[in-house]
């Protein structure tokens, strides 16, 4: 129960950072990626407040034994190698957010908007999910 509410509280956390930043706003996204037109720099900042924060973060978290919610730390394997799977996902999440200025995680905070593009959007996701799960084996 405590490792859920902390889960609850921190995606509430961010879902009120990325609409307070505008990160849930595609045309804020969109003039962002346009670095060739009308650019809009402004997310630059939230990104750097992003990894500052992380930084900051991190520092004080992997001084611990434990973390607060868990029995140990699921870190991601360092020595991965870079596949062609992890290029097509990273080039198809680029030109989806390009072309359209909703990833996931900022689709979900633009729920909350009463517009009906992120609905749109959240069901292409699902849609695509399930089929790169019907043909891929996922294990």
């Amino acid at each position: 129960m405590k490792k859920s509410l902390a889960a609850l509280l921190c995606g509430i956390l961010f879902g009120v950072g990325l609409s307070l930043s505008q990160m849930s706003n595609p045309d804020k996204v969109l003039a962002f990626l346009d670095v060739t037109g009308n650019w809009d720099p402004s997310l630059i900042l939230v990104m750097a407040g992003a990894l500052i924060t992380l930084a900051t973060a991190q520092h004080f978290i992997f001084k611990r034994t434990q973390p607060i919610c868990d029995t140990q730390f699921h870190l991601p394997k360092t020595n991965a190698p870079i596949d062609h799977r992890l290029i097509l996902g990273a080039v198809i999440f680029g030109i989806g957010w390009g072309l359209v200025g909703f990833c996931p995680g900022a689709v979900l905070a633009a729920l909350g908007d009463g517009k009906f593009e992120p609905f749109l959007f959240t069901a292409a996701l699902g849609a695509g999910m399930m089929l790169f799960s019907w043909f891929h084996d996922t294990k």
